[in-house]
């Protein structure tokens, strides 16, 4: 098939949940499938980096992003649109007249719209099938379900509806979606319960870059592989350091934590940062830092889609200590393949029995490399989206 792929991130590096998910889906896609790539990028690509997904596209085009403004006038003039604001805020007419452009001069079989800020686009080749992939929704409807303040209640209330409602005009015009886990798909099916083309398509692993010998774990070492920019990220770092670290340092005292990513322009200062604990920054290589530790923590309490640092570790054969909410959307089972603890004791208890029980550790290790390796490869999640693509094709 000829597919046209217009992604909101530029895949490469693929350094964030995002690019990581759509270089994947773009690599796998081209050993089958013609390619051509559109993307928005935060400013100029270097001649490396797009050279990089040539490799995999037979034309690769880029145009600028413009980062949601919510006080900009056109923000504001969203309120008035049907549309989310951050549609129609960050709206290109670079990226549209890309797409025309390709759409008058080729023919594709079937376009790709990764995430919903590209959906709009995908649209303008109003003769070919249309699937829009990863579409989110999670996040936004906790941000109202779980709102105890009348006040959000209301906002968050009002946010949820005008979303729901376009996301129903919205499926209309495509004839196919993806999600990443089956609470995303509950959500979708909650707007369009007679919604035929809906899939779920998980994010998953490469296998094969994370094989080998990457050092031996150290004693006493744990991880969080997650940029604090993030603000999930963020808030998930506040708990476990202010919550958790302490009870953990306690019975292990000798115990230190990297957190791994950027945080420039966080407010660190809110993180209480102390003994045994290092902030790394940015890592080109992240698989050494995970694979030398006893034990990657993933105590998220807010955010959506299946956990990238979950399957990477379980891939480096690192064992998981995770809250439900980071293990949401993933097949895991507590005690088999994962920990999963979501009070701070609890988890506290759950961290010191990986860093003592050797048996344990090497129990998860081995099992959670058995899960990835029997369902989370990304050879086996693009089949999964190549069988909607080859549905709505027809």
């Amino acid at each position: 098939m000829r597919v046209l792929f217009i992604s909101r991130w530029f895949p490469y590096p693929p350094n964030n949940g995002s690019r990581i998910r759509a270089f994947n889906l773009v690599k796998h896609l081209s050993r089958r499938h013609e390619i051509t790539l559109l993307s928005f990028a935060p400013g100029p690509v270097s001649k490396e980096r797009l050279s990089a997904m040539e490799t995999y596209c037979r034309c690769v085009r880029t145009v600028p992003h413009r980062d949601f403004c919510p006080n900009r006038l056109k923000a504001l003039l969203g309120f008035f649109s049907p549309h989310p604001r951050s549609v129609v805020d960050t709206f290109s007419r670079e990226m549209q007249a890309l797409v025309e452009e390709f759409g008058a001069r080729h023919s594709f079989d079937v376009v790709i719209a990764s995430e919903l800020g590209s959906a709009p686009y995908a649209l303008l080749l109003d003769q070919t099938p249309c699937v829009l992939e990863g579409l989110e929704l999670v996040v936004i409807h906790e941000q109202f379900a779980d709102q105890r303040n009348p006040v959000r209640a209301m906002r968050y209330g009002l946010t949820w509806w005008k979303l729901s409602r376009f996301i129903a005009r919205l499926l209309r015009q495509f004839e196919g979606c993806t999600v990443v886990s089956e609470q995303e798909c509950a959500l979708v099916l909650g707007i369009r319960p007679d919604y035929g083309g809906l899939a779920v398509v998980p994010n998953g692993v490469d296998l094969e870059t994370n094989s080998g010998d990457f050092g031996a774990p150290k004693p006493e070492t744990l991880i969080y592989p997650g940029a604090l920019t993030y603000s999930a990220n963020f808030d998930a770092m506040e708990f476990f350091l202010r919550d958790v670290f302490p009870l953990v340092q306690a019975r292990c005292p000798d115990v230190k934590l990297r957190i791994t990513g950027s945080y420039d322009g966080v407010p660190v200062e809110r993180l209480s940062l102390g003994n045994g604990v290092e902030l790394t920054g940015y890592l080109d290589d992240i698989r050494p830092a995970v694979a030398q530790s006893r034990a990657c923590v993933v105590p998220l309490r807010v955010g959506s889609g299946t956990r990238l640092k979950i399957l990477e570790a379980m891939a480096l054969g690192t064992p998981v200590v995770s809250t439900s909410k980071g293990a949401e959307g993933l097949e895991v089972t507590h005690g088999e393949d994962i920990l999963i603890a979501d009070c701070p004791d609890d988890f506290a208890q759950s961290v010191t029995r990986l860093l003592r029980d050797e048996g344990l550790r090497a129990k998860l290790s081995a099992s959670g490399r058995q899960l990835v390796e029997r369902r989370y490869s990304w050879e086996m999640c693009t089949g999964q989206l190549e069988q909607l693509l080859h549905q709505v094709a027809r």
